[in-house]
């Protein structure tokens, strides 16, 4: 299973910006890439039991997409604009003691409402699992997602975390948490529109 193809396809759809790299090069920012690693944990994981229970489970969860599609989004959206307004907290002397970075359980539970996530774990289950694929092979193909997912996003928490000594004031840092907070909430309104005029509603 392991092949070029999909360590190709994951790798791409891993490294490309969108909500989870936006959040990660934030966090790397703000906390550095050591206390973002629950975080980077966090996505990896969790992306790999996404890939497991949608492979395992790929028809019922077309169909429930289907069904779900438009609320699924919504929810995922209305996270990404709260998630902006805190990276933009955490550019603000006053409120970063407040803000703390993502956790392990939340950064998993951001996959089951993030839309790119789902586009590429449907992706990789219809493209790279065999038609009544077995139990085994979907845990393997998940456990291969994981562990190519995990240095791609690192990258970004890395990233982040090489800019702190240039953003060290606390004018530079809230320019740089502003940027990152307008652009995750314009993926998110992008994502939403798209949405919207897909189902209709619009």
């Amino acid at each position: 299973m392991l092949s070029l193809p999909l360590v190709s396809y994951v790798s791409l759809m891993s490294v490309t910006p969108g909500p989870n790299n936006l959040m990660l090069a934030a966090s790397g920012v703000n906390f550095g890439f050591r206390r973002s690693l629950p975080h980077l944990f966090g996505i990896s994981i969790g992306h790999g039991i996404q890939v497991l229970i949608v492979a395992l489970l790929l028809g019922w969860v077309m169909a429930l997409l289907n069904d779900w599609r438009l609320l699924l989004s919504l929810a995922g959206c209305g996270y990404l604009f709260w998630l902006s307004w805190q990276v933009w907290l955490a550019g603000a002397p006053q409120a970063r003691d407040a803000v703390t970075p993502m956790s392990f359980i939340g950064a998993a539970a951001f996959q089951w409402v993030n839309p790119k996530a789902w586009v590429m774990v449907v992706n990789t289950s219809l493209l790279f699992l065999p038609a009544g694929a077995s139990w085994p092979q979907a845990l393997w193909l998940a456990l291969l997602c994981a562990a190519i997912n995990f240095p791609c996003i690192c990258l970004w928490a890395a990233l982040g975390d090489g800019l702190r000594r240039y953003l060290s004031q606390d004018g530079a840092r809230r320019v740089f948490n502003g940027i990152m907070a307008l652009a995750m909430a314009a993926t998110a309104a992008w994502l939403l529109l798209d949405e919207l005029t897909l189902s209709g509603v619009l």
